[in-house]
């Protein structure tokens, strides 16, 4: 194993059950690294950790298919916050199932986030915040966001101000949501 992917392992071993990792953990890790290419692994095992803080804090894992909490309906909703095709009434998982499904759209998100920077420079705390937020609220709010634009002409300040924002779920402000984007506000500001 290369420097680079000991650090991804290294990153990622506290949230593993019993902070070891089974081959199919070993397996969809490789396959982040490999989506990634060495050249860009320490990259990810600096702001890995911050994304999973959040998301895990934020969305708990449910091995049991929901309805969204903050409309009660769609999008059904399993695991670690995962909506998609296929997750609807019934759908139940194991802790694996959701562990990995977790990394996948982990993946997928820092990967949209990472386009929607376009090179802009960006912390390891920034980075977490921003996939924390994509995740929550998908990669298409963030593109669109002011959060996004001030943040790439290098406005911090201005940027972390604009997650406070985004609180609202069916036109309602969710506690859950304003103690969500604090926390993203904080890890972007360096504070948390």
């Amino acid at each position: 194993m290369t420097d680079q992917r000991s650090a991804l392992f290294d990153a990622i071993r506290p949230y593993a059950p019993d902070r070891r990792f089974l081959a199919s953990h070993v397996q969809v890790i490789d396959a982040l690294a490999d989506s990634f290419g060495l050249l860009r692994i320490n990259g990810i095992a600096d702001w890995l950790p911050h994304a999973l803080t959040l998301i895990k804090q934020f969305e708990g894992c449910e091995l049991s298919a929901y309805p969204d909490r903050g409309t009660g309906g769609d999008p059904w909703t399993i695991g670690w916050g995962a909506t998609g095709a296929g997750i609807v009434k019934g759908v139940t998982w194991t802790q694996a199932q959701a562990d990995r499904r977790l990394v996948e759209d982990v993946t997928r998100f820092a990967a949209g986030v990472d386009q929607a920077l376009g090179g802009t420079a960006v912390t390891a705390r920034q980075k977490g915040a921003l996939v924390s937020f994509a995740y929550n609220l998908g990669l298409e709010n963030l593109k669109s966001s002011t959060l996004l634009k001030l943040h790439k002409l290098g406005d911090y300040a201005g940027a972390a101000g604009q997650f406070a924002r985004w609180d609202k779920a069916a036109g309602k402000v969710l506690p859950g949501l304003v103690k969500r984007r604090a926390a993203e506000a904080a890890m972007y500001r360096g504070d948390a």
